[in-house]
């Protein structure tokens, strides 16, 4: 990827307003009455309240999603001491990293001090505006004097990036390095060069991490840095002088483990890495040119690990996986630090991430086939959408226990107010369906196993603790495939041809369907060809207890032989399928969408009534309209009316469920046209949508995902009598898993 001087000067001033940031208000500026509570008179009660206790800043003010990000642009991004002035579009840039991967708002201010007393001064005097600081580009020593002084006496957390950014996604990738060349951190000889903060910090870092500090050999602009040196030291370097006798990189380098490099391009040469340790560990990361190039070290050790700052090369140490996260968890239970433990978190929960299958998205965003944990791949990305939700519960949780949050959060529904914030309503519904579905794990038999798509859903499944899975297929096929794909996890793999329970199933199969003309050997031929029918059989056996399929196989061959199998549920005289779509924020439930193409007033009440308790099982309240050409009554035609009298079937079930209809689908939507229309209906703005035939249903839903942009879940089978949900041909591996929760959720509620 190449950019030009002008391209960037060009990046800055696009859209007629330079820069990279802006300031938008959160509440309504419209009237006078809103200028009167946002400023005079009525902020003078909110002012009284944060006197009488100022920990209200945090509940009236914007202070707890509020970060400074601090420069005085004595060291910036390798270009040196350019000043506070110059350091300002590096400062909008990681106000901008903050607010893209975290949501955090960032007022970012560029310092004209460079006496460490000055800018600490400013800092201590500005902390009262803001959740947090983030120090960035401050030379050493001056940044460790600012940092250490500013974490004593300030309660709210400082963190200077440039050390401890780098340290933490660097040794998240150590840790998986090391595992993969089966080393340990306590016997693993370390030589770093560059002897900065961030060098500094990262090496202390890895000492948490458990590197010895006897192990570690340091070097800067001078050489090794030894006990006895006196030429440029000061404490942080005299606290990894080396007793060895070594005095250069190069003699150093003999034997090492690992290399870490955060200094300056091209100190590391070819010869000095081919005498390197079996299995070197490199992690060149000096930016923009690291220490050796990736192609040579590559060449000269084909069996090194190596890791640099580049986005053009694998194991990207990219400290934007950091820093958001950190300052995102710490935020949310209101620590008063990021210490130790909360960082140790972060590194853990990103190296624990890498080793789980990428969703597609990722892949996309790459233009890559594949990525899976392995020497190439040891760093998550930073458009993996999990990371903000590993790494800020891992954060706040450490931060709870070790004493530094002021508040105490669950972690089970931050992880779901983290998917609202980031990616809105849809990745907050598929949160609490997970977590639902983690409640009570079950066991999840799919039929087409040897689907590499499958298999990779699978192995999440197991991950995120929602069932243990059964995949039906040549047992052979499905571990190489497994294999293939850098998975790690070992499902039950059963062969409908070759496995026991086949001749007890055709048996079992016949009896059920012997008067609906089945034969015996029909029986045989569905059970040992046709892992559909395997797979509902398991879960009428009790040997499974959801079954899915449909990712290659047409919907009607999942319905039918359910239906069949299992018929519907009591009372209920068809079953319908349901899809969810997220919308402009808010969730809708839209049926029937897959399965009836004409439907009775009877039918149609039945659909409403399975769909409200549906949306009620996601704890969200039901509010059902009956969808039409008419409005309530506006035109006489036979459809509108079998609506209506669906209406009328529901009032008298179920008198507890809020529905109204016939109404046209605009009406439905918009409460103020509602209002002012109807202002009699039970309802005011519609979240279940009931549709009278599958013509506009299967429409509605297909229109709002691909021309409306809309997020859905689904299709979600209501109805059947066993948990049996069909998944659609196109769908990523991440919707997959949303429908095992769904199927484990459905198989829960019925006890």
């Amino acid at each position: 990827m190449s950019i030009t001087k002008q391209d960037a000067l060009d990046y800055h001033i696009q859209g007629g307003r330079p820069g990279k940031i802006t300031v938008v208000p959160t509440k309504p500026l419209e009237t006078q009455r809103d200028l009167s509570l946002a400023y005079s008179p009525g902020v003078a009660d909110v002012v009284i309240a944060i006197d009488e206790n100022p920990e209200d800043a945090f509940k009236y003010t914007a202070r707890g999603n509020l970060v400074a990000v601090i420069s005085n642009g004595t060291a910036i991004l390798g270009l040196g001491n350019r000043g506070a002035l110059a350091s300002k579009p590096v400062m909008e840039g990681k106000g901008v990293l903050f607010k893209k991967f975290a949501d955090i708002d960032v007022f970012d201010i560029e310092v004209d001090a460079e006496d460490a007393e000055h800018l600490i001064n400013v800092c201590k005097a500005i902390a009262p505006t803001f959740g947090g600081i983030n120090l960035e580009d401050i030379k050493a020593p001056e940044a460790f004097e600012v940092e250490r002084r500013l974490k004593a006496e300030l309660d709210i957390p400082v963190f200077h990036d440039d050390q401890h950014g780098t340290a933490i996604i660097s040794g998240a990738g150590l840790i998986n390095a090391l595992e993969l060349v089966g080393k340990s951190r306590e016997d693993v000889k370390v030589v770093v060069s560059g002897a900065g903060a961030s060098a500094i910090a990262t090496t202390t870092f890895y000492v948490s991490l458990g590197v010895k500090r006897e192990n570690i050999i340091m070097c800067d602009i001078h050489g090794v840095i030894y006990k006895g040196r006196t030429v440029d030291m000061f404490p942080e370097k005299e606290a990894f002088a080396t007793s060895s006798d070594v005095r250069t990189l190069e003699e150093a380098i003999v034997g090492a483990d690992v290399f870490l490099g955060l200094s300056v391009a091209n100190v590391l040469t070819a010869d000095m890495v081919r005498t390197m340790a079996p299995n070197p560990i490199i992690f060149a990361l000096a930016n923009p040119s690291p220490e050796i190039p990736y192609e040579i070290a590559k060449a000269a050790r084909p069996d090194a690990i190596i890791a640099t700052g580049r986005s053009d090369y694998p194991n990207q140490v990219n400290n934007v996986l950091g820093f958001p996260f950190l300052f995102r968890g710490a935020l949310d239970v209101n620590a008063t630090s990021i210490n130790e433990p909360m960082k140790i978190a972060a590194a853990h929960a990103l190296a624990a991430l890498a080793k789980e299958d990428v969703p597609d998205s990722v892949l996309d965003a790459y233009g890559v086939k594949s990525l899976k944990f392995g020497r190439e791949y040891i760093i998550p990305t930073p458009f993996d959408p999990r990371v903000i939700i590993w790494e800020c519960v891992a954060v706040a949780k450490a931060a709870m226990e070790s004493g530094v949050a002021r508040k105490t959060i669950d972690l089970d529904q931050y992880r779901l107010e983290l998917g609202r914030r980031m990616g809105g309503r849809g990745s907050e519904v598929k949160q609490r369906i997970l977590n639902k579905a983690k409640k009570s794990p079950k066991r999840i038999v799919f039929a087409e196993g040897e689907e590499p798509k499958i298999i990779r859903a699978a192995a999440r499944i197991e991950s995120l603790e929602i069932g243990s899975t059964i995949l039906l297929g040549k047992a052979k096929t499905i571990k190489q495939k497994i294999k293939d794909l850098g998975l790690d996890f070992k499902p039950t793999i059963v062969h409908p041809k070759k496995s026991e329970l086949a001749a007890s199933y055709s048996k079992k199969l016949f009896e059920k369907r012997q008067r609906h003309g089945m034969t015996l050997k029909m029986a045989e031929e569905r059970i040992y060809d046709r892992n559909n029918y395997f797979g509902l059989m398991m879960v009428n056996e009790g040997d499974a207890d959801v079954f899915l399929s449909g990712l290659t196989t047409r919907y009607p061959d999942v319905v039918r032989p359910a239906l069949k199998m299992f018929g519907t549920s009591r009372g209920v005289q068809r079953a319908i399928g349901l899809y969810i779509i997220i919308a402009n924020d808010r969730v809708y439930f839209l049926t029937d969408t897959t399965v009836n193409i004409q439907q009775s007033a009877e039918t149609l009440a039945e659909a409403a009534i399975l769909t409200a308790d549906f949306a009620k099982r996601l704890e969200i309240d039901p509010q059902v309209a009956m969808i039409s050409f008419s409005n309530f009554g506006s035109v006489a035609h036979k459809y509108a009316t079998k609506v209506k009298e669906a209406v009328q079937i529901v009032h008298t079930k179920r008198p507890d469920i809020k529905i109204d209809g016939e109404m046209q689908a605009d009406v439905a939507l918009n409460p103020a046209l509602m209002q002012e229309l109807y202002p009699f209906s039970e309802i005011q703005e519609a979240n279940v949508l009931v549709f009278s035939n599958l013509d506009t249903a299967n429409a509605a839903y297909k229109l709002l995902s691909t021309i409306g942009g809309a997020e859905k879940i689904g299709p979600i089978l209501l109805g059947i009598d066993a948990p049996v949900h069909v998944l659609q041909a196109a769908d990523p591996v991440s919707e997959i898993v949303s429908m095992a929760a769904v199927a484990v959720m459905d198989a829960n509620t019925r006890g």
